[in-house]
């Protein structure tokens, strides 16, 4: 299929015939006429009108139009209706809430990214670290001029130099291609290509790329070819007839957020997608695309009862041809941009998401493990007394750890909709939240795959997250909070500097079980190993507020094992106890091995020590 029509549909500025202006194409197989609103004609459809094609579109060249223009659609069905339509292919819009597109020439940026591109395309992301702090760029940090939003550029200053700092390795930006309802994050776009204007011009955005490239940072762009809003200017009936959706509703209505649902069995549809999670990649140097609610894809019967669906041609619930269009999608993306991420959220047991096409796989990347997420989250919602009743709910994870490249989210779907924020949903007292909540990030960063948090987690805000204000930055400065940043820093450093903790992520090598099974204690106890024999780290974990002393956890080798990190230290506003930096192993028979540490397990506490030998500990 083409993957490359937006370079030949939509609005581009050109010269024909000496005279220079705008050329239009468009895609509106079932009007019968279709003009250029705009300034030069008053908005008055029919004085610039548009030639048709046997495919479908619609063309021509409006002299004396130009880059900055604003201008729509006038498209006029077979019953005689004049509808006002922006352009699906679109570079830029008005800000909303006007919905017009925007003739905008998208040269002139000067790349300065090359390495980063060069080092991209040899990077093998599943033995790399991966740390993606998730953001919604209109409620990270506002303004106090007056304005409602920073722009793109000074975003890209104070955010990259903040996630930076932090360790991230990655950015995920939530939707940021165009949409007209803030209330929707951006998740019910209408433009597929053009970034939004409410945070600046696409040169804008590119300068953002390349700051965050600069300081090594990539960004993963939330991407939605699930659904569309209805909006009388977007894409929904968009000659009067389903061009872009299903005409069944019952495959072309989304009943749970009022949205339609496109015809992946129609080519045109497959190619305006193709087109657009390309564009993202070649246009702006997009480091990968998270693909939002791919579940809803997959299954016709998603969401819907008995009677509320259409089965396929062979009588099943698989959506055959968005099947097929995931497939194309990856396989087009990793073919042509080597070393780019494609994320699936996928929240079923559809089997082999992320793996290759080739081999029956939809051809994802990574998919997000929504099965950690839920049994986590449960896990920690108990109270510490309960959950040696809950032991299982942690340790089911490592029957199918691998069976995908899984990415462990802990993103803005956790602390919304009345959640609470993901210190709120921590059991206990004030001191006890905060145990809780480190030790959640501890357990996260040590578990196999790679993680994502949502902004605000870092500073252990206690509202759940509110787009239409910023975060709570006055809490950094009070002790409790800047500590969970401290540890949201440490820890990001730490899985960088450690290869047991990253090069084994999609690899049962990777990890290996000390001790599952002390329920009556809510302890565990598991070793992340890397490539190199020394690469290897011990993690043991202790999920109630009572500390344990003299605790034996079996060691597979022997040696003297550095503490380095203890969620409880002061530094994180812990209690402090520990192993004052280290312990010993001895010699005796412990969980199937031939020695062990006698260790001091903190109160809601992860401990992790790496394994050093004796001449090195003296």
């Amino acid at each position: 299929m083409e993957s490359t029509r937006y370079q030949h549909l939509g609005a581009h500025v050109e010269t024909q015939n000496g005279e220079t202006g705008v050329r239009f194409s468009v895609w509106a197989p079932n009007a019968t006429e279709v003009s250029v609103l705009c300034d030069l004609n008053s908005w008055m459809h029919g004085r610039h009108g548009l030639n048709p094609s046997d495919q479908g579109v619609w063309w021509g060249f409006v002299p004396g139009m130009k880059h900055g223009d604003a201008y729509k659609y006038a498209v006029r069905t077979r019953q005689g209706h004049l509808l006002q339509k922006s352009d699906p292919y679109a570079f830029a819009t008005e800000i909303p809430p006007k919905t017009a597109s925007v003739v905008y020439e998208l040269s002139g940026h000067v790349w300065k990214d090359d390495e980063w591109l060069r080092q991209r395309a040899c990077s093998n992301w599943y033995e790399k670290p991966v740390s993606v702090y998730e953001v919604h760029l209109g409620s990270w940090k506002r303004p106090t001029d007056g304005r409602q939003f920073f722009n793109y550029i000074e975003l890209a200053t104070m955010l990259v130099e903040y996630v930076k700092d932090l360790g991230y390795t990655h950015l995920e930006l939530m939707p940021i291609n165009e949409y007209p309802f803030d209330g929707s994050w951006g998740y019910q776009g209408t433009g597929y290509f053009a970034p939004t204007s409410r945070f600046g011009s696409p040169h804008d955005f590119m300068e953002f790329m390349d700051i965050c490239h600069a300081a090594g940072i990539g960004v993963i762009l939330d991407w939605v070819p699930a659904h569309f809003p209805t909006d009388g200017h977007s894409l929904g009936s968009f000659d009067g007839t389903s061009c872009y959706e299903h005409e069944d509703p019952k495959k072309g209505f989304h009943p749970d957020w009022g949205t339609l649902i496109f015809n992946y069995g129609r080519t045109e549809v497959c190619e305006f997608l193709l087109s657009s999670a390309r564009f993202w990649m070649e246009t702006f140097h997009i480091d990968g695309l998270r693909v939002d609610a791919v579940a809803s894809m997959l299954y016709l019967d998603y969401s819907r009862k008995p009677g509320e669906w259409v089965p396929n041609i062979f009588g099943g619930r698989e959506n055959l041809e968005a099947i097929d269009f995931l497939k194309e999608m990856n396989t087009l993306l990793h073919r042509e941009f080597p070393g780019v991420l494609t994320i699936a959220e996928e929240s079923t047991s559809w089997g082999g998401v992320s793996r290759p096409v080739y081999t029956g796989g939809l051809g994802f990347g990574m998919k997000w493990d929504m099965g950690w997420m839920n049994d986590t989250l449960r896990y920690m919602r108990h109270e510490p007394i309960h959950r040696k009743h809950h032991q299982n709910e942690l340790s089911f994870r490592m029957v199918y750890a691998f069976t995908e490249n899984f990415l462990l989210p802990l993103s803005h779907d956790e602390v919304v909709h009345g959640k609470c924020s993901l210190l709120s949903q921590m059991p206990g007292d004030h001191w006890q939240k905060f145990a809780n909540l480190r030790l959640l990030y501890g357990y996260q960063y040590t578990q196999p795959g790679k993680k994502l948090l949502f902004m605000g987690g870092e500073i252990a805000q206690w509202l759940e997250w509110n787009h239409n204000t910023q975060l709570d930055w006055p809490l950094q400065h009070e002790p409790m909070h800047a500590g969970m940043t401290r540890l949201v820093r440490d820890l990001n450093h730490l899985y960088r500097d450690e290869p047991g903790l990253y090069q084994g992520d999609m690899s049962n090598d990777g990890f290996r079980w000390i001790s599952c099974d002390d329920w009556q204690n809510s302890v565990y106890a598991y070793v992340r190993q890397g490539k190199q024999a020394n690469d290897r780290v011990l993690v043991v974990i202790n999920f109630t507020p009572i500390p344990r002393y003299n605790y034996r956890v079996g060691v597979p080798t022997p040696g003297y094992y550095i503490e380095r990190m203890n969620t409880d230290s002061s530094l994180y506003g812990g209690s402090n106890i520990g192993n004052v930096g280290g312990v010993y192993s001895q010699s005796g028979a412990c969980h199937g091995e031939g020695q062990f540490v006698s260790l001091t397990l903190p109160p809601l506490g992860m401990l992790i020590l790496k394994p050093v030998s004796v001449n090195e500990a003296s």
